[in-house]
């Protein structure tokens, strides 16, 4: 349908047609099963665009800038476009007389969404979180011991959502099909009963029978010839024999017919209320519909009214169907009285937003799940409802809220926390908890630290990891991987697409762009992921492990138990990686915070080695160059000839004590006597030294040692082209030592080596 006209009667005794214009296919509807949902049967379709007129310029549409914009022609102001946007529900629009702007009517469309199936999801939704709310307020009190008068008349911008908490129980599967096992299968007794009965109709002659032959009365003279005329004149029409029949009418049946009447005495109450809204009237209508419809039942013709509520009756807590309806009259008068902050956000004012429905029934989900996973304390879940004067669940977009409990495992405890909207704000503080740019703010952040230690000091040490989610309803198609197999041509077609996109506000791969933000701006980020109702999961690791990664996970209301096995797979290996102590990811945490926590004022722009193939490691900082002394030519004949070179370790004044720096030194600058100016530097062999004994060193030609153990460097070579023609004056280094420790060995960093090299010879010469 293409073009959509409405007829609007006005309250002034005129009337005017309003026609609606598509500006693509497939977008405007009128539905024929619209009440059956309680919705307008004149239909728009979310984020899309129309065109509308009035047949008569004597009159215009209230205008809504978020939604409805009218002509800004005062002369055409009868004719407009409506842009949808994001809403979902029910939309009315007043239509006001253009001489004195009063309004004189009113119209409704429904903006459904573009997900098929939503009405379903909405449903499923609301009821799964009236049941998480409700069950959590019966773990705190009793309906059975305080029972809740409703009061539609105290607040009535919370009736509608009082309504769609127990409209949720009603319309649920769970409960048709519980009427349905009900009606089916009936619990029956039987119980003893009288009937008159006439003589010729009875079969077994009892004792009580026999009395009635002689007491009872309305009797009829006997004949002469009768048989009996010996012992009675006279004999009874009827007696009243005794028997056993089976009967519904029993406590169990009349509480089933009970909690239905309860239940359309609320809805009924909400129907004929005089400040309900006329959406509200025709959706409480169309339940009362339906518990007229189960009352009608053959099963509850016969059933008298309840006196004593068997709420210890082992039928109603285990039988099929029976315990069903009892679970939810449970939930009934804590549905009733349920208000909720977020349900504004929901369905106030005619909203159906099942998109922001589904942001709330994922935390929900992922309460549960993370609760059973990590065995957070059940205690953290009661701080969402607010009992010290109504009841009401305090869970609202923008609210953060947090969970938290330890998770101890046979290795390692782990700190938990799960929070809802948390914000990541800016700080250029690095240690802290934040944003490097602008606040950020995800729908869900799982945060794990290792349990020892508290989240600021996790945070300072790079200790803690945040996994964030994103509710996404409306996604239809995963924009996160390109497809490898296109050629040059076809990837730059789909770069100058996405610009266009970019360009004219409809970038499909912008969910995508945010879950790069969020991994790349939050600190200690592990991953980002899209929540979504769909079927495809996709997990893109960033390298070898888990995390840290982007991707996406389908999790529908329509197949829940199914979809969420993906997640849960997803949070097993989350957790194998961090009781994995040897994981990449424990490296680069500790080498993160290994360099970001030290201040670094040095500045080195001397020409080295580029750090690529063997010399990737190469960092100026943390590689080290051991300072050798040689005492003649001989012995540096010796050194270059073996490739050995070799220096006093022990106790004893003047020698190499071991070390890191000394261990893994890379390079070897030799100097002599007096030779403070040396451009002598080797490459070293990486494996290390090795320590010889005396006798080792004299067996391989060393002349007259004078230490029992030395540790002896191998000798690769000379160093690097960019090394060549380079001095350094080593009496400047910080190791050197003057006098007759002038020979001792010591180790430098390169970068402080270079800080010494000399640039002009002859200038140096002269100054010395």
């Amino acid at each position: 349908m293409d073009e959509l006209s409405i007829h609007i009667a006005l309250n002034n005794g005129d009337c005017t047609t309003l026609y609606v214009f598509a500006r693509r296919k497939n977008i405007l509807f009128k539905s024929e099963d619209a009440k059956e949902y309680g919705e307008s049967p004149f239909q728009l379709q979310e984020g899309c665009m129309y065109d509308f007129e009035l047949d008569k310029n004597s009159y215009y549409l209230q205008e809504d800038r978020d939604i409805l914009t009218n002509s800004k022609s005062r002369q055409a102001i009868s004719r407009g476009c409506i842009s949808t946007g994001i809403y979902v529900g029910t939309y009315s629009i007043d239509v006001l007389q253009k001489e004195d702007n009063k309004k004189v009517g009113e119209v409704a469309f429904e903006i459904r969404s573009a997900k098929v199936g939503y009405r379903d999801d909405y449903r499923r939704m609301l009821e799964d979180i009236t049941e998480f709310c409700t069950e959590l307020l019966m773990q705190q009190s009793s309906p059975v011991i305080q029972r809740y008068e409703v009061d539609i008349t105290k607040d009535p911008r919370s009736d509608y959502q009082r309504f769609a908490f127990v409209r949720s129980l009603v319309d649920s599967d769970s409960f048709a099909d519980a009427m349905y096992q009900i009606q089916l299968s009936p619990v029956k007794r039987w119980i003893d009963s009288e009937e008159e009965r006439q003589l010729c109709n009875i079969k077994r002659w009892g004792q009580h029978t026999l009395r009635q032959l002689a007491r009872a009365t309305n009797r009829v003279s006997l004949s002469n010839q009768h048989p009996l005329k010996d012992r009675f004149d006279t004999l009874p029409r009827c007696v009243p024999v005794a028997f056993r029949k089976e009967t519904a009418d029993i406590p169990e049946n009349r509480f089933i017919k009970y909690v239905l009447r309860s239940f359309l005495t609320f809805c009924s109450s909400i129907q004929h209320h005089s400040k309900a809204g006329q959406r509200l009237k025709q959706e409480a209508s169309l339940v009362c519909e339906k518990l007229l419809q189960y009352l009608s039942y053959p099963l509850f013709r016969n059933i008298s009214e309840i006196n004593v509520l068997p709420l210890n009756s082992p039928i109603l807590q285990r039988k099929e169907g029976y315990r069903e309806i009892f679970q939810k009259w449970l939930m009934f008068d804590m549905a009733a009285r349920l208000t909720w902050q977020g349900g504004e956000d929901v369905y106030g004012a005619g909203k159906k937003d099942v998109a922001r429905l589904y942001e709330y029934w994922l935390f929900f989900k992922l309460l549960d799940v993370l609760s059973q996973k990590f065995h957070i304390p059940s205690k953290s879940k009661e701080e969402l409802i607010d009992c010290s004067n109504e009841l009401n669940l305090t869970l609202k977009q923008g609210k953060m809220i947090m969970l938290s409990g330890i998770y101890e495992t046979d290795s390692r405890k782990l700190n938990i926390c799960f929070s809802y909207n948390r914000t990541f704000s800016y700080t250029d503080n690095y240690q802290l908890s934040g944003s490097w740019t602008r606040n950020f703010r995800p729908d869900y952040t799982l945060t794990i630290w290792p349990g020892d230690i508290t989240s600021e000091e996790a945070e300072r040490e790079e200790l803690i990891t945040h996994i964030h989610f994103d509710a996404k309803y409306r996604i239809e198609q995963l924009f996160l991987r390109d497809n490898t197999n296109k050629n040059n041509d076809e990837v730059s077609d789909d770069l100058s697409e996405m610009k266009r996109e970019e360009e004219r506000g409809t970038y499909k791969r912008a969910d995508l762009l945010k879950m790069h933000a969020y991994k790349d701006a939050i600190r200690r980020t592990g991953g980002a992921y899209i929540l979504y109702p769909g079927t495809e999961n996709q997990v893109i690791h960033g390298f070898h492990e888990i995390i840290p990664g982007l991707g996406a996970f389908a999790i529908s209301p329509k197949d829940y138990d199914k979809s969420i096995q993906a997640f849960l797979t997803f949070l097993d290996d989350v957790v194998d990686n961090f009781l994995n102590r040897t994981s990449l990811r424990e490296k680069l945490a500790y080498h993160t915070y290994s360099v970001l926590s030290k201040n670094n004022n040095r500045s080195l722009r001397e020409t080295l080695p580029e750090p690529y193939g063997a010399n990737r490691d190469l960092l100026p900082d943390e590689t080290y160059v051991l300072i050798g002394y040689y005492k003649n030519e001989q012995q540096l004949d010796w050194i270059l000839k073996r490739k050995l070179y070799n220096t006093r370790t022990g106790s004893a004044n003047g020698s190499l004590h071991l070390s890191k720096e000394v261990i893994s030194a890379r390079y070897l600058l030799l100097h002599g006597e007096r030779e403070l100016l040396t451009g002598r530097l080797y490459k070293l062999v990486p494996k290390g030294p090795r320590i010889f004994s005396r006798e080792k060193l004299e067996k391989i030609g060393y002349k007259e040692p004078s230490g029992d153990y030395y540790l002896v460097y191998n000798i690769e070579g000379i160093p690097e082209p960019e090394f060549e023609g380079m001095k350094w004056d080593i009496r400047l280094l910080e190791g050197y030592k003057k006098g007759n420790l002038s020979a001792s060995a010591f180790s430098v960093s390169l970068a402080d080596l270079m800080k010494v090299k000399v640039f002009n010879e002859y200038e140096y010469t002269n100054e010395t």
